[in-house]
């Protein structure tokens, strides 16, 4: 998937600068897709040079001038035809995973403290997904919301950052249990 593709479905939600576009991008699409705000910034400009978003300037007071997006019919055209593409399967390619898979040959300390510093953060992601969740649903229960939202994507996909969270520190809680119950094990053969 392309940067652009996660801005246009940003875009859904209505005109927004690239600031606001970078907070939200951090609050709610980074569970599945990240991306700096220098990245955004420079993949606005390129779609908007190749028609897919207008932008328009707004004059500030006692704050620099800011630039408007929004989407162009060919970039919803872009997106509509971007939904149609069988989705590249998902890779992972994560240090951790690398350094538990070399615990025997290296610190077996630093790695659950690597662990352990991946729960902390899954933990805070977490947090803050579920109040996102809360601010969506707001006095509706679930199954309503899903039935009669303008726009159900959003969560569904903040529904799966959840979900992915929860294995994180599921997974994080078991490996810790492993490791430190070998740490015990390899100390009383000591």
């Amino acid at each position: 998937m392309a940067l652009r593709n996660a801005i246009l479905a940003m875009l859904l939600e209505g005109e927004s600068s690239g600031y606001d576009l970078a907070k939200s991008f951090n609050a709610s699409v980074a569970n599945f897709w990240t991306a700096t705000p220098q990245q955004l910034y420079r993949e606005l400009d390129k779609m908007e040079s190749q028609g897919l978003v207008t932008a328009r300037v707004v004059e500030q007071r006692r704050r620099p001038n800011k630039r408007l997006f929004a989407l162009t019919a060919a970039g919803e055209a872009e997106l509509a035809g971007f939904t149609t593409r069988t989705p590249k399967p998902t890779a992972i390619r994560d240090e951790l995973l690398v350094q538990i898979q070399a615990v025997e040959a290296g610190d077996d300390e630093a790695v659950r403290r690597a662990v352990a510093g991946r729960m902390a953060a899954a933990e805070t992601k977490l947090k803050r997904f579920e109040r996102l969740r809360e601010r969506l649903l707001g006095e509706s229960a679930e199954p309503e919301f899903l039935a009669t939202a303008a726009r159900v994507g959003p969560y569904l996909t903040l529904a799966r950052g959840i979900a992915f969270e929860e294995e994180n520190i599921r997974w994080c809680e078991r490996v810790l249990a492993v490791l430190e119950q070998r740490a015990a094990a390899e100390a009383q053969r000591r």
